[in-house]
């Protein structure tokens, strides 16, 4: 009963200097308990012999006798702990997991397995081969199922060498019996290998996994890019579409005014010929009853009298109808007429609001130019901020480096593009003569030099005279409605496309088409020469701003 007591409290069984569970305890004359060696470090320790509790102090150190009863209730609370924490710990094996081969009943969790014995085992039939001298020189790993796929299937031995010739594993028999001058080495080093082989692999893989998570994010912006694109074509789309139905309903509109303006000139004039006919008629009738009371009377001499003295024997004075005609309006025609007008109407609206939506869509692409003053002919005068350009009166001395222009009045960009699209604008305003456009990074920059696409360039340009012209082979007379102050480049590098526009009039002025690039095109200007100062403004690099 009191070592059940004892036992229901694990505070008992403490030692108070180590404060773990009494190991040898021993019970010194004040009654207390300790563990034979705690109790003897404690003296050892110390100046004089001193109970740790109770302080009483002895010259001589006391003889310690093995507590034979409290012993024996540590040993049995020992037992009974392990016993709880050993119940605890072994749990019921789950499905994946591998379970003891030796349990009957509710098979428990393997602590490990054995490639001698090709079993595994849980915590408690473990105890053999952790303590049993010749079980314990057993190979034990974690508990893995299918042990027998780690027997050599010939020598009935356990997988412990790799054959790198044959790249398979074998037992130490197989290198004696059946890979004779094979290269082995142990699976450890091996396995070592393979895992570093397996990291790097994985490094690899995490690498493209990256990649692919990029590319993710690139397409799923491309998508939202898109969405973009479409939502603004619908809205420009639904613009444009409005526009026309409108112009449509107004011409309409006109067309049933015109037809009803028309008829209501024919009804009005039937209308009044009629009220004509109508009064005459009332003349007619009216001397009609004259005549005939006259000539029912029977006195000889008042009928001659009255005859005498009116024209009752006549009828009264009326219009000729035979030639009075009220046709009915002919329409024929007017509805063609005005589809004709409609149809020259809708097609100008739509080239411009093409026109502008198209010069929208080119100024998305803007990019920032400057002006490599290395390339610039020695009479022009270029701008601090790399921004304008103009022609001056003196020929500067600068060296005749390779990228500059000798004999041209040219300069090009700093910028160069080998891909994509890009726009850019210049304003033009004031000048009598102006060249621009692009031009590849190889061309001729030296002596007079035709501009022209099989050269290199592809440019419009203005001469005097307000001579606008495509600068092809042969050159192309532009037919322009107004001389434009800003002019807008755009490329498209991958089609072939260089347009240029009339920013103001948001006009396209000119097209090269089905052009090839095979190397950097780099944007290009010409403001020409001073021409005694007609030609003095500077062409100038303007800052994209959508209509």
């Amino acid at each position: 009963m009191a070592a059940a007591n004892y036992l229901s409290s694990e505070d008992q069984f403490l030692c108070s200097i180590c404060l773990d569970v009494f190991t040898d305890p021993v019970t010194t004359s004040c009654g207390h308990n300790f563990c034979k060696n705690c109790i003897n470090e404690h003296w050892n320790t110390s100046d004089r012999c001193q109970y740790p509790m109770c302080k009483e102090v002895f010259n001589t150190r006391p003889d310690l006798r093995i507590n034979t009863l409290l012993s024996e209730m540590v040993a049995q609370f020992r037992q009974s702990a392990q016993q709880k924490t050993s119940s605890s710990e072994q749990q019921e094996s789950k499905p994946g997991e591998v379970p003891c081969d030796v349990c009957t009943g509710t098979k428990l969790k393997a602590l490990k397995s054995c490639l001698v014995c090709l079993a595994s085992y849980c915590e408690t039939h473990l105890e053999p081969h952790l303590t049993m001298s010749g079980l314990k020189r057993h190979q034990l790993i974690d508990p893995v199922e299918n042990l027998e796929d780690r027997m050599c299937t010939k020598h009935d031995k356990p997988l412990e060498l790799f054959c790198k010739t044959d790249q398979t594993c074998v037992c130490m028999l197989c290198p004696v019996l059946d890979h004779k001058m094979h290269e082995f080495v142990p699976l450890k080093e091996e396995y070592e290998g393979k895992k570093v082989e397996l990291e790097k692999t994985e490094a690899e893989i995490q690498q493209m996994i990256q990649k692919r998570r990029l590319k993710i994010q690139e397409v799923k912006h491309s998508v939202d890019l898109s969405e973009e694109d479409a939502d603004r074509e619908i809205a420009e789309g639904v613009q444009v579409f409005t526009d026309l139905k409108e112009s449509v309903e107004r011409r309409l509109n006109e067309l049933i005014k015109t037809i009803e303006e028309k008829q209501k000139t024919t009804k009005k004039q039937a209308e009044d010929s009629i009220k004509e006919l109508e009064q005459e008629i009332s003349e007619l009738m009216k001397r009609s009853t004259e005549v005939v009371q006259v000539s029912l009377s029977e006195d000889h001499l008042h009928l001659l009298q009255r005859v005498q003295s009116s024209n009752i024997h006549h009828p009264p004075p009326t219009k000729d109808w035979t030639k009075v005609s009220v046709p009915p309006a002919s329409h024929e025609g007017t509805v063609r007429r005005a589809v004709a007008q409609l149809e020259e109407t809708l097609s100008k609206e739509m080239k411009k609001l093409f026109d502008e939506a198209e010069l929208k869509r080119v100024q998305k692409f803007a990019v920032d130019v400057t002006l490599d003053p290395d390339t610039a002919h020695p009479q022009l005068i270029l701008s601090d901020d790399g921004k304008q350009a103009k022609h001056g009166d003196v020929k500067k001395k600068l060296p005749n480096n390779p990228e500059r222009f000798s004999y041209c009045n040219c300069v090009l960009a700093k910028q160069s593009f080998s891909s994509g699209r890009f726009y850019f604008e210049v304003e033009v305003k004031g000048k009598t003569k102006w060249d621009l456009g692009v031009a590849r990074e190889s061309i001729n920059r030296k002596g007079d030099i035709p501009r022209i696409p099989q050269d290199g360039y592809w440019a419009v340009l203005l001469r005097i005279g307000n001579k606008y012209k495509a600068a092809a082979n042969p050159s192309v007379l532009l037919s322009l409605k107004s001389q434009p102050q800003k002019v807008g480049v755009f490329v498209d590098y991958e089609a072939g496309l260089v347009s240029f526009y009339d920013v103001d009039a948001a006009a396209l002025i000119y097209s090269f088409t089905g052009c090839s690039f095979t190397e950097k095109l780099l944007p290009y200007f010409s403001p020409c020469n001073y021409d005694g100062g007609k030609n003095s403004a500077p062409l100038i690099i303007s800052p994209v701003r959508v209509n």
